[in-house]
This record gives structure tokens, sequence and C-alpha cells, in this order.
């Protein structure tokens, strides 16, 4: 006999996003002299954010962790409340139900669902770049566009995609030359479709994109992320 950390036993790959949910809840959460398998139904929201935290770095192996505007959007995601400041979602509590059963507002998954995905795909295609802070990631759509509005004409940003689970999409500003601007978010990028072509070099041949937000030639900020094959071919 000997303590371990949980496991849970799951008979079909399909469980398997379940399981680690159940895993990392009872693993974050539960208290060391607890009755077997009793565990908090809901917890403190900034004790959620260290957990998710402490899973992102490990997950994807990098020193490069969550900051304060991610854990805003996430707070927003999972409360399904886009009217509170960050300073409200701190002393709330998130329950297991909102963690990882009920499903999200317009979508098919579940909170910790679009998580693991985000986890997954940045773990497989998206480590280097995640590490070097060319990826903003957690922000909502509607703030992109706040963000991109008033900048010049190509500026553009990475975000996980909020409709698809494991995406990322590239976000930019076009500018008319009556002075009119639109933000468009180009379809999501899987992890499939990066390992085809990398995300560097998806974003080196699309030439509407010209510098990363806020004002970095696109060349300066993803040139050492370039296939040397396709930088030597020209």
């Amino acid at each position: 006999q000997v303590l371990s950390l949980p496991i849970v036993v799951i008979v079909h790959g399909n469980q398997d996003n379940n399981a680690k949910a159940t895993v990392l809840w009872d693993n974050a959460f539960s208290e060391i002299d607890r009755v077997p398998f009793v565990v908090a139904e809901r917890v403190p929201w900034e004790k959620m954010c260290d957990t998710l935290n402490l899973k992102f770095m490990a997950e994807v192996q990098t020193t490069k962790g969550l900051l304060k505007e991610h854990y805003f959007f996430l707070a927003q995601k999972i409360f399904n409340d886009h009217s509170a400041s960050p300073e409200d979602f701190q002393s709330r509590s998130v329950s297991w139900a909102q963690f990882n059963k009920e499903i999200l507002p317009g979508r098919g998954f579940t909170f910790w669902q679009w998580f693991d995905g985000v986890l997954d795909l940045t773990k497989r295609c998206l480590k280097s770049y995640w590490s070097d802070r060319l990826i903003i990631g957690f922000i909502s759509k509607q703030y992109v566009c706040k963000l991109l509005s008033t900048e010049p004409d190509g500026t553009f940003l990475l975000r996980f995609s909020d409709s698809e689970i494991g995406g990322v999409t590239i976000a930019h500003i076009i500018r008319g030359k009556d002075g009119s601007s639109q933000v468009e978010n180009i379809q999501p990028f899987s992890a499939k479709d990066l390992s085809i072509r990398s995300l560097g070099d998806r974003i080196r041949d699309l030439g509407q994109l010209r510098n990363l937000y806020p004002n970095t030639p696109k060349d300066q900020a993803f040139g050492s992320h370039y296939n040397s094959e396709w930088v030597g071919a020209e």
C-alpha cells in the first residue's frame, strides 16, 4: 500500500479529457488528511488561476507563465461575465460544474476541454513562440478589435480560437484608402495544419501581415522561426 497522485481508470480514449480534469481538480484542491475521494465542489478563483498556470507551464515545459490579462480573459470565459472587473473576479469561487461540466455558451465543449486543447496545441506546435512571448493567446475577439482599431494597416496578433478546440488564429487590421478599417480573423490553424507548415512560415507567407502588435516588424519578430530552407530559397 502506498500513497500516490490521483489516478482514473478509463476504457476508451474519448474519456481521457474528463479523466485529466478529475485528476487535476483532485490533485490541486483536495486536503491531505481528507476522507478518501472527498474534494471541494467550489474553489477560489485565485487558487484556480495558480493551478492553471502551473499546469500550463509544466505541460508546455516553458518558464513563461500566464499573465494577469490572461487570467482576466479566462475568468470572463468560465464565469460567462464580460461586465466584471479583474478585481471583481478575485473574490469569486469557481465550481467543478463550471470547470468541466457546463457547456460554454454557444459552444459544444466545456471550459476545461477548451483549455486542454490550448495546452495540447501549444505543447506540440507553439512552445517556442509562446516562450518568446509572440502569442498573446488568451484574449477575446472583442478586445482584439479594440487593440487593433487604432493601429496601422497590417498590424496583427495571435490568439487562441474561441470557437474551436486546439486552434490558433491570426487577427489583423485592414485599412482602406478612405480611412475605413476592419479587423479580420484568419481561419484557425490546428496542430495538424501546423505540422504540415509551421506557424512562422505561414505568417511569412501572408503578405498582408506586416507588424506584430504593437509595432514589431514581422520578420524581426518571427525571423528565427522561419524554415531555413525557405529563407535560403529567396
